[in-house]
């Protein structure tokens, strides 16, 4: 366990030491710090609270695809560059087996999304507080904020998955990510296509955003099945990238 979180602090130190790991704090704070002016802007004098503020800014509506497409982004690299520049061979012919190497930069990758979810969310209440005030009233509540930050996470563990894998498949940073950021945006268009088949309900994209299954319990079944689908995908994700880069020839 020890030498597992040796190899998670490793993969964590590169990533810290590339100029991108600070550029996605900077890109987040700077949208939060656009949307708080935007909304103080039209809001006239119905001003939201600090809770409402963060909570709407942890959407799918407000800026969590845009934190999506960050952590896509961050992510597309962690493998494929290894392969790019070569390292990959260096990274291998240590003495931990393939699978604990994968698991370490997996493990980093979520590490990353939470930190910049979290990130997120402290800027949104301060930029909040400061433009409307930091009084916690209102409709929404602390636990409403909670909710929207472990919504926000699944969704972007999901596609951050689906990065992940496509980064071992392909080995190519710059096509990882055109392919994790076209399955975010197409997303909304997927859903309007397909909604009206009964198939649809099996597919990854109409079951991303569990925020959109809460107070459907009595009829649906409420958040149970598509928590299910998203977790049979990201598993069939991890399996497919572990069973790649365990076999693949590094020569």
């Amino acid at each position: 366990m020890l030498n597992f979180n040796g190899l998670v602090l490793n993969e964590w130190l590169k990533m810290s030491k590339k100029r991108s790991f600070f550029i996605a704090y900077a890109v987040m704070l700077l949208t939060i710090v656009g949307f708080t002016y935007l909304i103080w802007k039209m809001s006239g004098d119905q001003y939201p609270t600090m809770l409402e503020f963060a909570g709407s800014i942890m959407t799918t509506n407000g800026v969590g695809q845009i934190v999506t497409i960050v952590a896509i982004i961050f992510t597309a690299g962690i493998v494929a560059k290894e392969h790019q520049l070569g390292t990959v061979k260096f990274l291998l012919i240590r003495a931990h087996g393939r699978s604990k190497i994968l698991a370490s930069k997996y493990t980093a990758v979520i590490l990353f999304v939470c930190s910049l979810i979290i990130f997120t969310v402290a800027a949104a209440l301060a930029a909040g507080g400061i433009a409307f005030g930091f009084e916690a009233t209102g409709e929404v509540s602390w636990l409403d904020v909670a909710k929207s930050m472990l919504f926000q996470t699944v969704y972007t563990t999901i596609y951050v998955t689906l990065t992940f894998m496509f980064g071992i498949l392909t080995r190519s940073s710059g096509a990882t990510i055109g392919i994790g950021m076209t399955a975010v945006l197409l997303e909304g268009l997927m859903k309007m296509l397909l909604s009206s088949y009964d198939f649809s309900k099996y597919l990854l994209f109409m079951n991303t955003d569990l925020s959109l299954f809460t107070g459907n319990e009595s009829s649906s079944g409420g958040m149970i099945f598509p928590s299910v689908v998203c977790a049979a995908y990201v598993c069939l994700f991890l399996v497919i990238s572990f069973v790649t880069f365990k076999k693949r020839d590094i020569a």
